[in-house]
């Protein structure tokens, strides 16, 4: 069993940044990549980021590239989303994914349980 434990969400105005964290723990796996994962309010779960974990090439949803990084710090088993210029459509559950396959949340091996992001205009 891998365990996702997220940080890093919150309250921030409209332009602001946050960091969100993702700490992996428990069973080691061999994982292709890991990525974050966003669910709005009446929205279906939607695809952010994913990065690489041999190569760190990074993917973004349109709407966040330019704002958003990801990265991982493999010693630490942690990754992050860097985000700036948020924006009020940003707000929502922000979810930590492990062996990510796609961009498809089927495609999602683990979940953590989320960190909620609220952008006031």
């Amino acid at each position: 069993q891998v365990q996702l434990v997220e940080s890093g969400g919150g309250l921030v105005q409209a332009g602001g940044s946050l960091r969100l964290s993702c700490a992996a723990s428990g069973r080691t796996i061999t994982y292709s990549a890991m990525g974050w994962f966003r669910q709005a309010p009446g929205k279906q779960r939607e695809f952010v980021a994913r990065i690489m974990w041999s190569t760190t090439r990074t993917y973004y949803a349109d709407p966040v590239k330019g704002r958003f990084t990801i990265s991982r710090d493999n010693a630490k088993s942690t990754m992050y989303l860097q985000m700036n210029s948020l924006k009020p459509e940003d707000t929502a559950v922000y979810y930590c994914a492990a062996d990510v396959q796609s961009t498809a949340t089927a495609s999602v091996g683990y979940w953590g349980k989320g960190t909620l992001v609220t952008v006031s205009a």
